[in-house]
């Protein structure tokens, strides 16, 4: 189907809107076939940006040994010896210079995909993120765009201390100008990277570290190199009709096995895959709650001003008549990540936790 109207678009009787519609509705509406090739989150967001690269010649990736040792996390992998030094730039460690380059290099017209080693590395860079990147186009009245992915693992991963386990989602999630995404599985990595280096608007792309060798089946839709997913929308990742758990990033795969515990003791609960942080897809949220009159929301980062904190506010002030439980907000611990693993894991949501609170909101703990 996607072919004919890619002809039809070719001949000029489709618009190009249309036909990128058409194709986030078929997406969307896709299922797995028995069977299904599987890909790690690492080679699916190697192969979007590989792809990219290969498609326009004004996308280039820059930051800190991303080219001759091929990325911290091997996400750039053997694109150094594909397009040269020309379009992957080893940087110096300096966040704050690298990222003024790269959105100066926006400015221009080029499409920079640049990495940090960590997203806490990017507090070097907010500056340029923030009051250069997000803001030009509504500054300049639209005259100035500013196309760059800023990109690399967000929140917490194992042992690396409180300086190295932050979740800047609903930091960047609280900017205007600024889109923020974040996958959870690989055809999340590969869609929405694409979408992110094609966007004419800055993009924070939070990967997680923990899921980077993670396999997930995929479907050969996602494979085929103009594969896109669209940013804004979230994703239905289990149907459900008790309570409505809404999560994103990692925090997903522990939503389905909370969701699979639940099961076992008769409560159908829906698992909502955010993928989008800003925009967020209140539509998705609240059309779910409307059906199951239960919410849980799930995120690593702390609870003060968080996204789930966004999430219960929306459903509170446009289905609030639909509750019949209180919403129930999980979050890491209100405290800088400790270093030891007994603490860490303490601070960090687990699937125990999601199971007890969709249980309160049912009205089935003990």
């Amino acid at each position: 189907m996607l072919g004919i109207l890619r002809q039809r678009a070719i001949d000029g009787g489709l618009a190009a809107s249309t036909l990128r519609r058409t194709r986030f509705a078929l997406v969307s509406a896709r299922s797995y076939a028995a069977g299904a090739k599987e890909m790690t989150v690492r080679d699916a967001l190697n192969s979007a940006i590989d792809e990219e690269m290969s498609a326009d010649p004004k996308v280039f990736v820059m930051g800190e040994e991303v080219g001759q040792y091929q990325g911290a996390y091997k996400i750039t992998k053997g694109l150094l010896e594909k397009y040269g030094p020309e379009r992957v730039y080893d940087t110096p460690i300096t966040e704050a210079g690298f990222t003024g380059i790269g959105v100066g290099a926006a400015y221009a017209g080029l499409k920079p995909v640049v990495e940090f080693m960590t997203f806490n590395f990017s507090m070097q860079a907010i500056d340029h993120i923030i009051n250069s990147a997000a803001k030009s186009n509504y500054m300049s009245a639209g005259q100035i765009n500013v196309p760059i992915v800023f990109r690399g693992p967000n929140g917490a991963a194992a042992g690396v201390g409180a300086q190295h386990s932050q979740c800047y989602a609903a930091w960047y999630a609280s900017v205007p100008g600024l889109k923020v995404l974040a996958p959870y599985s690989a055809e999340d990595a590969r869609g929405l990277l694409k979408a992110a280096i094609r966007d004419p608007d800055p993009v924070v792309f939070l990967e997680n570290e923990l899921l980077y060798g993670e396999s997930f089946p995929i479907s050969e839709e996602a494979l085929d190199s103009s594969f896109c997913l669209p940013i804004g929308k979230a994703k239905i990742e289990r149907e459900g009709k008790d309570v409505t758990i809404v999560t994103f990033s990692k925090m997903v795969g522990f939503a389905l096995k909370a969701a699979e515990k639940l099961a076992e003791e008769g409560i159908s609960a829906e698992v909502i895959n955010l993928r989008s942080i800003r925009p967020l897809d209140r539509a998705t949220i609240n059309a779910s709650v409307r059906k199951t009159s239960r919410l849980v929301t799930v995120e690593e980062g702390f609870p003060q001003h968080g996204v789930c904190a966004e999430i219960c506010a929306s459903v509170v002030e446009e289905s609030f008549s639909y509750l019949d439980a209180p919403v129930e907000r999980i979050a890491g611990a209100d405290v800088p990540m400790p270093y030891a693993a007994n603490l860490e894991r303490l601070a960090l949501p687990q699937i125990e936790d999601i199971v007890r609170a969709s249980k309160r909101a049912c009205y089935r703990s003990k």
